[in-house]
């Protein structure tokens, strides 16, 4: 049976950051998935944590407001910036005790793709090995370019290629569900196909990014087909609640995620 994450970006918006820790564990969630939350010191996000009893997953790497608000990594003439970003995120999946780090790639232009693709494998490669001397993975997660234009990473097949090219063990792909979907589809067969390259999974409703419980993709059968690879990881629920986040788990519950479980 798959086990999900809640992603503290995304579920119980009405609380304050710290406090939604609190939330997840009294929702039944055993883990979460972390956005670039740098504007709160990392010993609270560890107390709130381990006060909770959560397993910490992934840690996104800062935003910056001057001209990197998706991510540095595959942006050409910021690598100091980049190298400045993943110390600080290195910096509070150590001290938070994540176990991996997602590399926001940024936003490119069309005529620098391919300067970029270079400075993202380059980056990728440096950080990787601080990271694996730390215990910690990367991720690589491609977005849908309707949510995010100009992304760098907007293919699976693309980000496998990227991996390929880093050549580094501790180097894996985000797989988003939601996002494969917009951009590809074919979910099931893309899935297994790069399966070995999964670091994580994500899910949300397509074409609303609302709870898993409707729209294209038939999420009782992706789960099963999850569970029929062998995945031994976490599914991220990262998604924007219709309502109250409470009132829309009842997708959650026939997999464990029930209140008072903690």
């Amino acid at each position: 049976m798959p086990r999900f994450s809640a992603h503290v970006g995304y579920l119980f918006p009405d609380r304050s950051l710290p406090d939604r820790f609190d939330a997840v564990a009294a929702a039944g969630f055993k883990a979460v998935d972390m956005p670039a939350c740098y504007e709160v010191p990392a010993a609270a996000l560890r107390d709130a944590v381990a006060r909770n009893g959560l397993t910490p997953l992934g840690i996104n790497t800062p935003r910056h407001g001057d001209g990197g608000s998706h991510g540095l990594a595959a942006l050409p003439g910021r690598e100091k910036d980049w190298d400045a970003s993943f110390a600080l995120a290195l910096e509070y999946a150590t001290t938070i005790g994540n176990s991996a780090i997602h590399c926001m790639a940024g936003i490119v232009d069309d005529g620098q793709r391919a300067q970029a693709e270079t400075v993202f494998v380059s980056n990728l490669k440096r950080a990787a090995d601080i990271a694996a001397a730390n215990g910690l993975k990367l991720l690589i997660e491609p977005i849908n370019p309707r949510d995010a234009p100009g992304y760098f990473l907007n293919r699976i097949e693309h980000a496998a290629d990227i991996v390929a090219k880093v050549g580094k063990p501790n180097v894996r792909i985000q797989f988003d569900f939601y996002h494969a979907q917009i951009v590809g589809g074919d979910l099931i067969r893309r899935l297994e196909k790069y399966f070995s390259l999964v670091g994580h999974l994500q899910c949300a409703a397509v074409p609303v990014r609302h709870e898993p419980d409707g729209g294209e993709i038939n999420y009782p059968f992706v789960f099963a087909e999850v569970d029929r690879l062998g995945y031994q990881g976490w599914v991220g629920a990262e998604y924007h609640p219709r309502g109250r986040t409470e009132d829309g788990l009842g997708w959650a519950r026939p997999y464990g995620v029930v209140p008072g479980t903690k």
